[in-house]
């Protein structure tokens, strides 16, 4: 019977010396999934540019149009009006307020359309 009182409240111990990791790990699951949703997003903007682009609109405008406001910030659109080539490049955000974590693009191509 003694044994089994001095094992009381092991289990808390653990726990919070185990929430620190648990904590981290849902960080990181979350960054992932900022990073995934910024590339997915990149491919969706670098395909409304390239068919705005390709009718003569403005690439840049269509691109800004399809993204959401925390991506518009450091957005570059590079569009090619020869070959209807157009390459969106956007950053990846942090679960950090503002922060930036590097910069992922996208490319699409669409045939330049005669009215």
């Amino acid at each position: 019977m003694r044994l089994w009182h001095e094992e009381r409240g092991q289990s808390a111990v653990e726990l919070v010396a185990t929430l620190p990791f648990v904590l981290l790990l849902a960080a990181m699951l979350w960054q992932a999934v900022l990073a995934g949703q910024a590339v997915w997003l990149a491919g969706t903007a670098a395909r409304s540019a390239a068919r705005a682009n390709a009718v003569g609109l403005s690439a840049r405008n269509a691109a800004k149009g399809v993204l959401p406001a925390r991506l518009e910030r450091g957005l570059r659109v590079r569009a090619d009006d020869e070959d209807g080539k157009v390459t969106v490049e956007v950053g990846v955000p942090t679960i950090l307020a503002r922060a930036r974590l590097g910069t992922v693009d996208a490319h699409a191509r669409f045939e330049p359309q005669s009215p």
